[in-house]
């Protein structure tokens, strides 16, 4: 299962825990906490800030200047299409967003056409930023191919400034916005995710043509007051001190689309002149890094790796365009007079230079693109792991129902490796020599010596911290609008991690007497533990080796063959105690003390394989369907195992008797680790 999956199938690079026991203390956990409440208190504190200030200053405006109103409107309004567009492409996502990135990050080319696409329907490439950290983040996709989507990203965000000067400045787009709102309405209200989704991006697109209109508006009339062309600064210090403002009208916006319709609304107005829009121009697609790198701050090593990928790319495309301004504007005139363009029709020449100086960065980027990736691993090394804390369950892994899915089963597979260790040492059995074994009787017998474990502080510490994030995540995914198959498989993971939890509270409560007859040879007694020992690391074999299996190889069928054999041992187990009590090698006490342990110890290994079947239930529901007709009932196994219940049998649940849930639950991302 988990085990032998975990190095080799995951499509993204996956910290590797160490095989020692050894992490970081739990009060370290606990200030590492707080250091990150504490930093995200003063983000949160500086945003209460800078809204204060841009309301105030939004309000001194509105004073200064009525028509400063019609423009910040149209601005507000084509913000909330862009919200409405993104929850309309959500809507419709479903659960294809984990497999279509997956299929478009297999190769750079496939990685920035998807960047381009995406881009281009959400309008948005800051949008398109954060959502890849977050996939990142969580392990769906690799960090070559989140390079590339942000690359295509920065191309498709030209299609915007296409729009608005080709379209919006030239036909009267509020025309069209009207009834698409009005439609959108109704479709909005429709219960069915497609019609609802589809009602949200009709409304984005009509919320946007809108917000254009009122800036174009805005614009118009702001000229008959103010002449912002009076304050156009030429040569070096223009570009400088207006890619500054762009910069800042991005950051403050968080949408370097909304600045780019801002600039080319005030350029076909005469507001602003061509060379002072392309430093605006240039200072957008630099300001666009800061929402990437907000959205990073809640991310793992990964997701901050490609922010700074992020980062580079754009400060060094900038730079690029900076230097050869000159060169690119005369690039531009040519291409302008190849397609027809006015050489006055500055709105739409904006548009090509747009174009072209992303297009160049990418160009100049790509054949580096290796360089930078190791770049960003020397600057920002993968951490050390610290076992105790949770590994994948981020804030930006949060934010979507595929990331938070994905995150939540990686971080199962970390509870379960911590599990099985202190499972195993509470069996005094190190797992590197049960994994690597050829002979599990002879392991066994020859591990005599003393593992020093305090296995309630382990369980605290290693167990039940990883535990409790599980559920607190799992609760706030459910707590979102997330699709019923979804939320079925959240459901199942959080069941798993409680089975793992069970059967390391099981080994807990025979550790002491295993420290007692394992450590050295007390005769009979001895030779019982050693045998149930055994069985328990038989099953963590049988366990890591249905992992090494293929997936279309992976049966739930292997469910009932190790539940029978766990009856089966139980049975022949409690018939042999017997005949040691009568015999006289051991006492009726210590008899009855062995199979209270041995219940507990079948009861752990039941919990894991209950865990093992629920993580590699079938993708397929018809094939799901009929491995739930082939599995045998409680009568069935019985029947099986061959035997009557004897008297002194010790207490034992069949494991169908576990949740349906855990037995039977599909799940969409087992297929994707082929």
């Amino acid at each position: 299962m988990w085990p032998g999956r975990m190095q080799s199938e995951l499509p993204a690079p996956r910290t590797r825990v160490p095989p020692c026991m050894d992490g970081g203390d739990f009060g370290d956990f606990i200030v590492g906490q707080d250091r990150v409440s504490s930093a995200d208190g003063e983000i949160r504190q500086m945003k209460t800030y800078a809204l204060g200030i841009a309301v105030a200053a939004l309000l001194a405006a509105f004073w200064a200047s009525p028509t400063v109103i019609e423009i910040a409107a149209g601005v507000a309004i084509f913000l909330f299409g862009m919200l409405m567009l993104e929850e309309g492409f959500r809507q419709l996502g479903g659960g294809h967003l984990e497999r279509l990135l997956g299929a478009a990050t297999r190769s750079t080319p496939r990685a920035l056409l998807f960047g381009v696409v995406s881009t281009t329907l959400l309008q948005s490439s800051s949008l398109v930023s954060v959502v890849t950290i977050s996939f990142l983040s969580a392990g769906l996709i690799s960090l070559l191919g989140g390079i590339g989507i942000v690359f295509g990203a920065n191309i498709g965000t030209t299609t915007g400034a296409w729009i608005v000067a080709g379209l919006g400045l030239k036909v009267n787009i509020a025309a069209y916005a009207m009834p698409m709102i009005a439609v959108s309405v109704l479709m909005v209200f429709q219960k069915a995710p497609v019609p609802r989704g589809i009602g949200y991006v009709l409304a984005g697109i009509g919320f946007l043509f809108l917000g254009i209109h009122y800036m174009k508006i805005g614009f118009e009339a702001f000229r008959g007051h103010i002449d912002l062309e009076a304050f156009a600064l030429p040569g070096l210090l223009g570009l400088v001190v207006y890619t500054a403002i762009g910069t800042l009208a991005t950051v403050i916006m968080q949408s370097s689309h909304a600045t780019m319709v801002l600039i080319l609304t005030a350029l076909a107005a005469g507001q602003i002149t061509y060379d002072n829009a392309i430093a605006l121009a240039i200072g957008a697609n630099v300001g666009t890094t800061v929402t990437a790198i907000i959205g990073a701050i809640g991310a793992n090593f990964q997701g901050r790796r490609l922010a700074l990928a992020h980062l580079i790319f754009n400060l060094a495309t900038a730079a690029v365009a900076l230097i050869f301004v000159a060169q690119l504007r005369e690039i531009v005139d040519v291409l302008a007079g190849w397609f027809g363009i006015g050489a006055e029709d500055y709105a739409l020449k904006l548009a090509v230079f747009h174009t072209v100086f992303n297009v160049l960065g990418v160009a100049l980027m790509l054949p580096l693109l290796n360089r930078l990736v190791r770049l960003l691993e020397r600057r920002i090394p993968e951490p050390v792991p610290d076992i105790s804390r949770p590994r994948y369950l981020t804030a930006s892994a949060d934010a979507f129902p595929e990331t938070a899915e994905t995150a939540l089963r990686n971080e199962v597979l970390h509870l379960y490796d911590n599990a099985t260790k202190l499972i195993l040492h509470g069996l005094n059995l190190h797992r590197s020599d049960v994994l690597g074994a050829s002979d599990i009787d002879a392991v066994v017998r020859a591990s005599r010596t003393p593992i020093d474990l305090d296995i309630g502080d382990g369980y605290e510490r290693r167990v039940k911290t990883l535990y409790a994030a599980i559920l607190d995540f799992a609760t706030r995914a459910r707590g979102r609008d997330i699709s019923p198959k979804i939320a079925a498989r959240i459901d199942a993971l959080r069941d798993i991690a409680g089975a793992l939890v069970r059967s390391v509270k099981s080994v807990k409560h025979i550790r002491k007497n295993v420290a007692r007859y394992a450590t050295r040879d007390l005769g009979a007694e001895t030779d019982l533990y050693d045998a149930l020992r055994a069985d328990v690391a038989r099953i963590v074999i049988a366990i890591r080796d249905l992992g090494l299996e293929p997936s279309a190889d992976r049966s739930a069928l292997w469910l009932d063959q190790e539940a029978a054999e766990i009856e089966a041992k139980a049975r022949a187990r409690t018939a042999r105690v017997g005949d040691l009590v009568r015999s006289g090698a051991v006492s009726a006490g210590a008899a009855t003390s062995f199979l209270n342990d041995a219940s507990y110890a079948d009861s752990a290994m039941r919990e894991l394989v209950t865990a093992a079947l629920a993580y590699d239930a079938p993708v397929d529901d018809a094939e799901s369907e009929v491995e739930q007709l082939l599995a045998l009932d409680d009568e069935e196994l019985s029947e099986a195992i061959g035997a009557e219940g004897s008297d002194g049998a010790a207490a034992v649940t069949p494991v169908s008797q576990a949740p349906a849930r855990l037995r039977v639950a599909g799940r969409s991302g087992t297929r994707k680790w082929d």
